[in-house]
């Protein structure tokens, strides 16, 4: 039966993911990158406004807030165990389409974060509301597309946001721990209950302090092995542009093979990693304390830069690296990431074993919280505040059963709500550059305007 389901999803996969989506989502990276006259170049002032607060501005929780709960959303698995996938599956070269579909993707991150913050609105208690349904909604006038991405993005909230990160961390501790993985969604189900219940502030306050510590405790994990490959590195990187655009075979056994499996699962693992072009940070963008749309999208940007440009690409040069330096090694029938990921930390010894697992469930419990937000922001779009209760119950239960459910299915059900999302919200960017160009053009040589956009209060 299992088999069977996995085969149905697999088969709709290999349409959703086939050339017309990654021409899509690879396309409107590149033509927002040039839209926007190459915002990339902006980062370093996106990072600096990152920890500045915009004083006396509407909204909910700190503009780094935003952006830590964002970061948190998106540093988890994808990083780790999804990296090692797209490789196993993909091949080495999957990498590099990884970490360019994070450097094109910063313009799409940062155009879709302008319309979500330009088309926020206000409820009568004082909460921003906003992302791409509201951007379909208010600057498009097709409210039917922008129920159709809350509801895709609301079923993404339990694949992306709960069961793949739960799964992951039961696998983790189940193969280096020998903790049995029923157990462990037990223990983040009530973790995540006593979080999620507290809603964004409470959220937003846990990942602003654990991101920053999460992020560093793994990324000195990666350099310690990178030290010790590093006769390795060089050869590593030419292995990764070469079997980007080629068939052909790294050391153990891992195999390219080709453009399109390269292409397809670096891409897809690319947008599960970063979520440009998804449509979810946008959501708690929207809540940023920001006086106008530029300053936050700037903001958001750089979210993108460090999950995919950064900590991505370190990701994948560790595994490849180890590969090479370890040819005894077979890895020919490894499909799951995370095998890939513990044989290279394995390289670190007495502690490389704790910081894979410490680092996965930080990175994967801080993404459950963060698309816990996602999910119950679009549930309320959707059905108002009496379905909010409901839906935290039943994000909990999802967190709770995740670890029964094998791990191919639940990244395959996630990568199909990914895709689902992304259409949507992608359509809207698109028709929306116009809006992206001005408010640009506006607000980016002039940070300290003090004009603000008008934000409408709503009966929610």
């Amino acid at each position: 039966m299992l088999e069977y389901l996995e085969n149905i999803i697999g088969n709709i996969n290999n349409v959703l993911w086939g050339p017309p989506m990654l021409i899509l989502l690879f396309g409107t990276h590149i033509f927002m990158t040039i839209r926007t006259g190459i915002i990339q170049r902006k980062t370093l002032k996106g990072i600096k406004l990152s920890v500045t607060k915009d004083k006396d501005s509407d909204g909910d929780i700190s503009q780094f807030g935003a952006l830590a709960t964002a970061l948190a959303s998106t540093i988890g698995t994808g990083n780790i165990i999804g990296v090692g996938t797209a490789i196993a599956l993909g091949g080495p070269g999957a990498v590099l389409w990884c970490w360019l579909t994070g450097v094109f993707g910063i313009a799409t991150k940062y155009a879709e974060s302008l319309i979500a913050v330009k088309y926020r609105v206000k409820t009568k208690d004082g909460r921003m509301m906003g992302g791409a349904m509201y951007a379909l909604e208010r600057g498009l006038h097709m409210k039917w597309l922008g129920v159709l991405f809350a509801i895709f993005a609301l079923a993404a909230s339990f694949g992306i946001g709960s069961m793949v990160q739960t799964n992951a961390i039961a696998g983790i501790w189940e193969e280096n721990m020998n903790v049995p993985g029923w157990i462990i969604g037990v223990v983040c189900g009530i973790f995540v209950f006593l979080v999620v219940f507290g809603g964004v502030k409470k959220i937003a306050g846990v990942c602003e302090k654990l991101v920053p510590v999460m992020a560093g405790f793994y990324v000195i994990g990666c350099i310690f092995i990178l030290v010790v490959n590093y006769d390795y590195i060089i050869p590593a990187i030419v292995t990764i542009v070469k079997l980007a655009f080629k068939p052909g075979a790294a050391a153990g056994g891992l195999v390219g093979s080709g453009v399109m499996l390269a292409a397809r699962y670096g891409i897809a693992r690319g947008l599960f990693s970063n979520e440009s072009g998804m449509g979810s940070a946008p959501i708690v963008a929207a809540a940023a304390q920001t006086k106008n749309p530029v300053r936050q999208a700037l903001i958001s940007a750089t979210g993108t830069f460090w999950d995919t440009v950064v900590v991505c690409a370190m990701t994948g040069i560790v595994l490849v690296s180890s590969i090479l330096k370890n040819p005894d090694i077979d890895v020919s029938n490894i499909t799951d990431g995370s095998e890939l990921t513990s044989l290279a930390f394995g390289q670190i010894p007495y502690i490389g074993k704790a910081i894979l697992v410490i680092g996965i469930v930080a990175f994967a419990f801080s993404t459950t919280l963060g698309w816990a937000y996602y999910g119950e922001r679009c549930a309320e779009y959707l059905g108002g505040m009496k379905i909010i209760i409901p839906y935290r119950i039943l994000y909990v239960a999802s967190v709770v059963i995740a670890p029964l459910i094998t791990l191919q299915i639940v990244w395959s059900l996630a990568d199909t709500f990914n895709a689902l999302m992304a259409v949507p919200n992608l359509i809207a960017v698109l028709l929306l550059s116009k809006v992206v160009r001005s408010e640009t053009d506006k607000y980016l040589n002039n940070m300290d305007l003090k004009a603000e956009d008008e934000i409408p209060t709503v009966d929610k």
